[in-house]
Parts: structure tokens; sequence; C-alpha cells
């Protein structure tokens, strides 16, 4: 058991190297390992206090601002990370589904569960596959057709008050598009893969946590359902998926865990590892921002 905790508190460390290595790469080497650090403390502090629809990362181009790379640059590149995120989920999800099976996958104990979930994960997948869509369109392919869509759009009688935002947006997808459309595909590759990792370390922490307290379980159906939880929780209005998240694993994993009190142990480590970690490292590393920030 000991060698499985140890393993899951690794995962916790992979999912921090892929986003300070996903850093380094974007900033093209400005950030050192430390800045990327402290970066992503706050990330992950910010999206665990606020809710995870929002995400901590909306915040990331003040943090990266405040490491001498310029808000310009930093929105531009946040928007980068947004799309890179969206990305995985886009690509990872059809796979999990096709090498794991409906049944597997959506099968549990409680049928209406079960379907509730099925139904909600299709649902919330095309809500990203849109947004992934609209980014790629927005900072890759069309810019320009995607600033005159907002502006008609957001010109109608309905959407008016909110013209204003939008154009900061566009103006914005604009900067990310001449960031992004000057990089190699090597750069992209490699982004994207730092961006993998990290998301891979946060669904194997959970497998680890079953060999520990599950001897036997299915890895791969452990991993393949971090997956779908996940998705949902991008949508989540609660701050850092709290509630949502324990219920949901709770539920979910219901079939695979012989009695409650396991179940219970294994989604308290879960929460205490992927979310609990993320407070007491953001106060930590608070103190020490606010502290450069007043020298400059």
């Amino acid at each position: 058991m000991a060698l499985w905790l140890m393993l899951a508190v690794v995962a916790v460390a992979g999912r921090e190297v892929g986003y300070m290595w996903r850093y380094r790469r974007l900033t093209d080497g400005d950030l050192s390992w430390w800045q990327s650090f402290k970066v992503c403390m706050l990330c992950e502090f910010t999206s665990a206090v606020t809710p995870t629809a929002v995400g901590g990362s909306s915040l990331a181009m003040v943090f990266m601002n405040r490491e001498g790379i310029n808000m310009g640059r930093g929105t531009a590149l946040m928007i980068i990370t947004l799309f890179l995120d969206e990305l995985f989920f886009v690509v990872s999800c059809p796979l999990i589904v096709a090498l794991t099976g409906f049944s597997d996958l959506f099968g549990t104990m409680n049928v209406e569960f079960s379907v509730g979930l099925k139904w909600t994960f299709w649902g919330v997948y095309a809500l990203i596959a849109a947004w992934a869509a609209l980014l790629f369109v927005g900072i890759i392919a069309k810019p320009q057709w995607l600033k005159r869509l907002l502006a008609a759009l957001f010109s109608l009688p309905l959407l008016r008050r909110w013209k204003r935002r939008a154009a900061r947006m566009a103006v914005n997808m604009e900067a990310a598009s001449v960031e992004a459309r000057s990089k190699p595909v090597r750069w992209w590759v490699e982004a994207f893969a730092a961006t993998a990792l990290s998301w891979c370390c946060r669904y194997v922490l959970v497998c680890f946590l079953f060999l520990a307290f599950v001897p036997g379980s299915d890895s791969w159906l452990v991993f393949a359902r971090q997956g779908v939880i996940w998705l949902l929780l991008l949508v989540c209005p609660t701050p850092g998926g709290s509630g949502v998240s324990e219920w949901l694993f709770n539920e979910y994993y219901a079939d695979m865990v012989a009695t409650a009190q396991v179940a219970l142990v294994v989604a308290l480590i879960w929460r205490l590892l992927s979310y609990y970690v993320y407070l007491v490292a953001g106060i930590a590393v608070i103190p020490s921002w606010l502290r450069d920030k007043k020298r400059r």
C-alpha cells in the first residue's frame, strides 16, 4: 500500500511538471522552472477557490505578467493554454469511449445514474468541442472572420450590452492568433504533450489509489472513468468542484469498490491530493508573490 500511495504523490508532482513544462514551452523559456512553478501554484489555487467553469487559468496572464511576461502576450498565451486543454478532451474522450465500451464506461449499479451520466457526458463533450472549434477558428484558422462574427452577433439588441466585452475578446483572440501562427509544428506538439502529461497524471493518481485500497481493480477502467469525471467537472459551478466531485466519485465507482467505507477513504485521499493540497500550496506561494509584486 505504501508504494502505491508514494506513486500517487508522484502523479501529483507529474501533473505540475506537465504544466510547468507547458509554460516553459509557451514562453520559449522566458519563464524559469521556478517562475513556472509559481504561476502553476497560483493558477491551481484560484481554480480551487473559484467555480471550475471559470478556472484558474483565466488569471494566468496576471500571474505571468508579474514574472516578466507583458500582459498582451500573457493574455494570448492564456487563450492558447485554454485551447490546448479543450483539445485534449476533444481528442482523448472519443479514444476512451472506443477503447472501453459503453457498457463498462457508463454501466454502474444505479441505472438512472448511468443513463443521466451518459447523456450529460455527451452534452458537455459537445459544448467543449464547439468551444475548441471556436478557439481554433479564432487563433489559428480565421481570426478576422471570428472578429467580424462577434461584432455582428453582439450588435443585436439583446446582446448589445456585452458588445464592448466581445470586442475585447476579439482583440485578445487576434493577439493569440499572431502568437500561435508564428510558431512551428514542434512547438505545438511539445505544448500539447505537456498538456496531455498533466491531465494523464490526474487520471493515474486515482489508479494508484485503487491499487492501494482496492487490489485487483481494473486500472484501465479506473483511468477511463476519470476522463468522464474531469470532463463533467469542467462545467461544475462550485469552487474546485466541491461537493459535486465527491458525490460523482462515490456514485461512479460504487460498482468497483466492495464497501462504502473504502470508497469514502479513496474519495477523501483523492480530493486531498487533487484539491486541498493546492489550497495549502497557494497560501504558501501567495506571500512570496505579493512581496515580489511590491518590490517591482
